[in-house]
């Protein structure tokens, strides 16, 4: 790999990690199965929840994690459970659902898991004969439909998605499971991510990706407007805008979401690789899925940038350093430059460490995991989108009077050096993860402030806002209290970016039936009012804001 000569002034940032901690409190119970509420229930309001919001906040996440005596080994294995909190005159009220997934039906059934998850491999039927049960390993398990991961829209529509080609359609009022969507029908893809972005004019995009034999592909997907007046789930239309090869098409890139500014899409291609052949011959092995992914620290990062509107591939090669990223912050162009901000690590092994075994772990064994983890940070890395064949190599191609993030022209393409988005301040508050921003009127464009869970603990311990101008950070932090990602929500009479509430569902390993629905000012960042909730809610992954329902 080709980087800048050594005696330049841009070299890659030390990495920075969060002190390392001790006597950390359990949270067993925040990943322990709990009971669905079908019919919405009354909440007890603290403080004062605005009048103006309207609309209903939707949970996903895992909320049942074991069937009879089987039980699943890793974290994202654990049963959908869709949350719904439904918001008006400044009353709340609370329910959820499992999904109705073919895999929460058939384990149900079974009282035992039957369908393979991606940490936790089904075991044959005891009742097969011994030669059924011998033959069962060399067959390639379906791909799940357990979409706990978060709640998207196509077309108008509401559906729950997780990374494999299955989604299901929901009512976003009762929860109720309608059908499930196989994306294959529609386009030539495998599996598409939880985390599409959405265009102003109600267009959807993904990434998915294909494999067969002409190797393996990344596909950029768009799905067309709709009003979401649909009697069943619609993707007509779909196509892809944008197919790229893997750069090892026998150890393709695992990938959870992408980036996307006005113009321009921007595919990650980072080094937690997956072996194809490990892949097939997994279940022949025994080995559960997340075994077959592995973090190769010597391989670069690749940027691959199409065009959104054409497809087309810009042909410079963007690479960097070894980096993992989850999730993107924002990304928008200035003066001929795609400005990208992403919360990144430099330990992919992170996915698989995430064990109900870990989770569950108590006093020194639960440091040392949590010690293990790597910090997630936030970055900014800056893409020339005009590089001219004739620039001379070794020198800074980006002119920005506000970033010190660098792009240097090699033999081999651009090499990009990211500018760290905090101050050390962060680092005692465990960096961040989950990042959420004002999405409805920012993304895609210059923006100054985003929101995110703290992790000072293996699950978030904090909300964070920051502010990009000086970098600095607001916080409500509370001990004993984990809240979730957070979810901004713009005041409808909104001058400033910051004019809204952010909303975070908060729960506590210290006492049963004791979560709440949190709602902060984003301005001052100051709790307005809490909805109580008598039940108990497991820790979960993604949500969003309904201003219809």
């Amino acid at each position: 790999m080709s980087k800048p000569t050594q005696d330049l002034m841009y070299e890659v940032p030390a990495n920075k990690k969060r002190p390392s901690a001790s006597g950390l409190e359990f949270i067993g119970p925040l990943v322990s199965s709990v009971e669905e509420t079908p019919d919405p229930i009354s909440t007890v309001i603290k403080g004062e929840i605005p009048s103006w919001i309207t609309g209903s906040f939707l949970r996903n996440g895992p909320g049942k994690f074991e069937f009879g005596e089987s039980k699943f080994i890793h974290w994202f294995d654990g049963m959908a459970m869709m949350h719904r909190f439904q918001i008006k005159d400044g009353q709340v009220t609370y329910s959820s659902r499992f999904l109705q997934s073919d895999s929460y039906v058939q384990n149900a059934e079974k009282n035992r898991i039957v369908v393979s998850e991606f940490g936790t491999l089904a075991t044959p039927d005891p009742c097969k004969n011994i030669f059924a049960r011998f033959f069962s390993r060399f067959q390639i398990p379906k791909a799940t439909d357990n979409a706990g991961v978060s709640f998207v829209k196509y077309k108008g529509d509401y559906f729950v998605s997780t990374e494999t080609n299955f989604m299901r359609r929901i009512d976003p009022v009762s929860l109720e499971t309608k059908e499930k969507v196989d994306w294959s029908k529609y386009i030539a893809i495998n599996a598409a991510t939880a985390h599409p972005h959405y265009d102003r004019e109600g267009a959807t995009y993904n990434l998915g990706n294909s494999y067969g034999q002409k190797g393996f592909f990344y596909h950029i997907l768009r799905v067309p407007p709709g009003d979401g007046n649909n009697d069943v789930a619609d993707l007509s239309g779909a196509e892809i805008l944008c197919s790229i090869p893997a750069s090892d098409p026998r150890k393709p890139s695992y990938y959870h979401s992408f980036v996307m500014s006005e113009n321009y899409i921007v595919f990650i291609e980072q080094p937690i690789k997956l072996d194809l052949l490990k892949f097939m011959l997994y279940r022949v092995a025994g080995k559960s899925f997340h075994k077959v992914m592995t973090w190769d620290p010597e391989l670069e990062t690749i940027f691959h940038v199409a065009d959104r509107h054409t497809g087309q591939l810009i042909k410079t090669k963007y690479y960097s350093s070894a980096m993992f990223t989850l999730h993107q912050i924002n990304a928008y162009e200035d003066n001929g430059y795609l400005i990208m901000d992403m919360c990144c690590g430099d330990d992919g092994n992170v996915i698989g460490d995430f064990t109900m075994e870990n989770l569950r772990a108590s006093g020194e064994e639960l440091d040392k995991f949590f010690n293990s983890l790597c910090t997630n940070l936030p970055r900014r890395y800056v893409l020339p989108l005009d590089v001219k064949e004739d620039e001379p190599n070794d020198h800074n191609l980006i002119n920005l009077p506000y970033t010190t993030a660098t792009a240097v022209k090699t033999v081999n393409g651009v090499f990009l050096s990211h500018e760290d988005l905090y101050n050390d301040d962060l680092l005692q508050y465990g960096g961040l993860e989950f990042p959420q921003i004002n999405y409805m009127h920012y993304n895609a464009r210059p923006y100054r402030y985003f929101y995110a869970c703290g992790f000072g603990h293996v699950f978030g311990d904090s909300l964070l806002k920051m502010d990009l101008e000086g970098k600095k950070l607001k916080v409500w932090r509370h001990a004993g209290l984990f809240p979730s990602e957070p979810v901004f929500v713009p005041a409808p009479d909104a001058k400033d970016e910051d004019d809204g509430v952010v909303m975070s569902v908060v729960i506590t390993p210290r006492e049963k039936k004791s979560s709440f629905l949190l709602v902060l000012d984003a301005k001052s960042f100051t709790e307005l009012g809490r909805a109580e909730v008598p039940v108990d809610i497991p820790y979960g992954t993604h949500g969003l804001f309904n201003e219809m329902s």
